[in-house]
């Protein structure tokens, strides 16, 4: 079975120097191995080619066989590391909690353990006959979380 350290190894390296990122990668039993990267900007498929080829020059399939899929991490896909939340701050965001909330709103910040949203609610102040919308920021921590995702929305 292909070693995912060395593998891993591999792929950072051939990132580096980049804006793309290592996603996920998975490697099965049968060594179908799978590469999901992103970036800060995009990710086009000569950028998934090159990462390809330089996986192909340092595994040989002559002395382990394997099957190799590499692509970019889908525009609605959960995130999944950390730079995905950096790169979406100021985007919208649909977050759903491990307790079943669904949020939607715009990711503020990114730190390493948890991440801030500002999530528009309808409340009544006191004395008045209509709620009006308020902003409020919710902080949530990456473990209590089932899904982050980025919120498409057509206006």
């Amino acid at each position: 079975m292909i070693d995912k350290k060395a593998l891993t190894d591999v792929i950072k390296d051939a990132l580096s120097g980049t804006d793309m990122f290592l996603v996920d990668l998975e490697v099965n039993k049968s060594n179908e191995i799978t590469v999901e990267i992103d970036s800060l900007t995009s990710v086009d498929i000569e950028s998934c080619v090159n990462l390809n080829r330089a996986i192909e020059s340092k595994f040989d399939r002559e002395v382990e066989d394997y099957q190799l899929e590499v692509g970019s991490a889908g525009l609605t896909s959960p995130f999944k590391v950390k730079a995905q939340y950096d790169k979406n701050i100021g985007n919208e965001v649909e977050v759903l909690t491990n307790d079943g909330r669904k949020l939607k709103g715009i990711l503020k910040l990114a730190e390493e353990t948890e991440f801030v949203i500002a999530v528009s609610t309808k409340e009544k102040p006191a004395g008045s006959k209509r709620p009006i919308l308020v902003e409020k920021e919710e902080t949530m921590r990456y473990d209590e979380t089932k899904y982050t995702k980025y919120l498409i929305q057509f206006k």
